[in-house]
């Protein structure tokens, strides 16, 4: 999905035991101070997501942006994920593609799998910066279930869901303005073009329904307490599932959470609705980090 990203920034990928990982980084090499950008989970993501953000550090940062095993360009394995599976898979291919402790990027249900790398691997992660961290069944409430289960774990059924809510235009954006996006004007047909691009690999649909069935979820709450890495975390305003009240029940479980920013007007997916104000946010933290 080369023909989404910036100018400047080229395809790569790195295997690991569960498959290839393909990522973007710049066409000019910088080796230095890593950011390694990991997008959230739903039909069609990938690190399309980033792409208004990163360019803007490209020039002091070595920046890495995957698409996660199952989504993008990445290997898509038939297989039943699980959140084990990105933690390991994420682990593996830190030290593959950077010589230093990086700083993770991540949202929604992949800034709650940061956190968990960065707690069973502190040696490979510098600092987190999160926008609506959420493992979707924090507190044990399960927040991010949609679709009722005996629906979404129904064989041949699960793929028809699938096939009609993520691989059409119409249902596309009609999830971006109903669910995502608090401002439909901020839509762009590149970003559905985008978002279509992903969800119509071959295979995309095990790792989104993993998603929706709510295989990937955990509770969050019981490992922000073990975290010792500096963190900042960004909420949207308005955004679906994962509230306001929830993000500050979450950072109010670690002195380490430095900060606790919300953006106004914007979803969940922050980073695609106001690009701007997260990357000054982020910015604002790498140089409190110096």
């Amino acid at each position: 999905m080369l023909q989404f990203q910036p100018p400047g920034f080229r395809q790569k990928n790195t295997q690991t035991s569960l498959g290839t990982i393909a990522y973007y980084t710049q066409t000019e090499v910088v080796e230095r101070s890593p950011i390694v950008f990991l997008h959230s989970f739903g039909g069609g993501s990938s690190a399309y997501e980033w792409s208004k953000v990163y360019p803007v550090f490209a020039r002091q940062h070595q920046i890495i942006a995957p698409d996660l095993l199952g989504w993008g360009e990445s290997s898509h394995p038939a297989r039943d994920y699980r959140a084990e599976d990105y933690v390991s898979s994420i682990a593996e291919f830190l030290p593959k593609v950077t010589r230093e402790p990086a700083i993770l990027v991540a949202s929604s249900l992949s800034g709650a799998l940061a956190i968990r790398v960065a707690i069973q691997h502190p040696d490979l992660v510098k600092s987190l910066f999160l926008v609506c961290p959420s493992g979707f069944d924090d507190f044990g409430e399960g927040a991010g279930r949609r679709i009722p289960r005996e629906i979404i774990n129904t064989p041949i059924l699960d793929r028809v869901i699938y096939a009609i809510g993520a691989t059409n235009e119409f249902a596309v954006r009609n999830f971006l303005e109903n669910f995502l996006f608090v401002n439909r004007d901020r839509i762009t047909p590149e970003m559905v073009n985008a978002y279509l691009a992903s969800a119509r690999q071959p295979n995309a649909e095990y790792a989104a329904l993993a998603f929706l069935r709510g295989d990937l979820y955990f509770d969050l709450s019981r490992y922000l307490p073990q975290l010792t890495t500096p963190t900042a975390i960004v909420w949207g305003e308005e955004a679906q599932f994962t509230d306001v009240r929830l993000g500050q029940q979450l950072s109010d479980l670690n002195e380490r959470v430095q900060s606790f920013e919300v953006v106004p007007d914007s979803g969940v997916l922050v980073a695609l609705e106001q690009p701007a104000i997260v990357a000054g946010l982020l910015q604002e933290f790498l140089s409190a980090e110096k």
